[in-house]
């Protein structure tokens, strides 16, 4: 299945007055409290479990656990069962335009406030410790790693969409590949740039893509072991970048994201496939995953707050019924030159 929606084709579903009086009122009592609003922030382009926020806000579990629940009925939060645990993130969309500028106004309010130096410390070494656990699982699971992505979404599967989609883009001086795997996508990026980098954070990954290279005579490849902070990325001005796969195993996609699109040349595009969300927890034991997919809107409201529009969008079926998302932006920097 592969189904282009243009982005203008939402349409906001009608509410009797009665009803979104309500929802505007509780949305209004809901945040006034000083700790549901310090929810909000720390979960700004991010989600997580109970036991992560309860480690990051220094709460007692069965505390927060009350004002999650409120929070969710209310449409602030939305949650997602993994086994045993619920990750929490904020709503990305509503059923009306007033309340989905309520909740935007309020995420707003809410990203002004300044967390103190313990909560910010807490943060980071929950990213630290997400960022460890990805790289200790290519490190350790190389080998195993293609069985368990074939029962997801396996290369083959829509190797054909991504290439279409690039082929549509004009051939260009510089592409970076962030996460190449086993490399299959450098061959074709290769015969359609003078320049490619392919950048991994997982050293035994990297061997696979420069091993891939080698076997199909590659020469214009260069191989960068890092993460999209790296300093080699700092003024590339690539005219594509792929991010394929790759979201769901970092601990901060709307920082990668942004990252990423630091990287572009003006006029530049991004490529992302990710799967869309999901429930199907055993991938985060079987393959790495820190993320159980991302929705459509998050996706996009993290390219847009990175100076990025949508050129299209399509979603194609694959295995176990997991779906995945075919995303390309364009940089917005053009535009702002002009």
């Amino acid at each position: 299945m592969n189904t282009v929606v243009p982005t203008s084709a939402r349409t906001p579903q009608a509410q009797p007055p009665g009803g979104l009086e309500e929802e505007i009122a509780t949305l209004c009592k809901i945040c006034a409290d000083p700790l549901r609003l310090r929810v909000l922030r720390v979960l700004h382009q991010d989600a997580m479990g109970v036991g992560e926020l309860c480690d990051v806000l220094d709460v007692r579990q069965p505390a927060l656990s009350h004002h999650l629940k409120l929070m969710s009925a209310a449409g602030l939060l939305n949650s997602q069962r993994d086994g045993n645990h619920i990750f929490y993130r904020r709503r990305e969309s509503a059923d009306s335009d007033a309340v989905a500028a309520l909740c935007q106004a309020l995420f707003t309010a809410a990203d002004s406030l300044e967390l103190d130096r313990d909560t910010r410390h807490r943060q980071r070494e929950l990213q630290g410790r997400r960022e460890e656990n990805s790289r200790s699982f290519f490190r350790d699971n190389a080998e195993r790693f293609r069985s368990q992505q074939d029962l997801i979404a396996a290369p083959e599967r829509y190797s054909a969409a991504v290439e279409n989609a690039l082929e549509n883009l004009a051939p260009g001086g510089v592409a970076l590949e962030v996460g190449p795997g086993e490399g299959w996508l450098l061959p074709f990026l290769s015969a359609r740039f003078q320049r490619v980098l392919a950048l991994d954070n997982a050293e035994t990954m990297l061997q696979e893509a420069k091993h891939s290279a080698t076997d199909h005579g590659l020469e214009n490849i260069e191989f960068i072991l890092g993460d999209t902070s790296a300093r080699q990325l700092d003024g590339l001005g690539a005219d594509l970048v792929v991010l394929n796969m790759v979201l769901h195993h970092t601990a901060d996609p709307a920082t990668t994201l942004q990252e990423a699109a630091r990287a572009l040349c003006p006029s530049g595009v991004l490529l992302i496939t990710e799967l869309c969300e999901h429930r199907q927890g055993w991938a985060r034991e079987n393959c790495g995953d820190l993320w159980l997919g991302f929705s459509p809107e998050a996706l996009s409201g993290w390219a847009t707050a990175a100076g990025l529009r949508d050129l299209a969008s399509s979603y194609l079926g694959q295995r176990n019924g997991f779906t995945l998302q075919l995303r390309l932006f364009e940089s917005t920097a053009k535009n702002q030159l002009n």
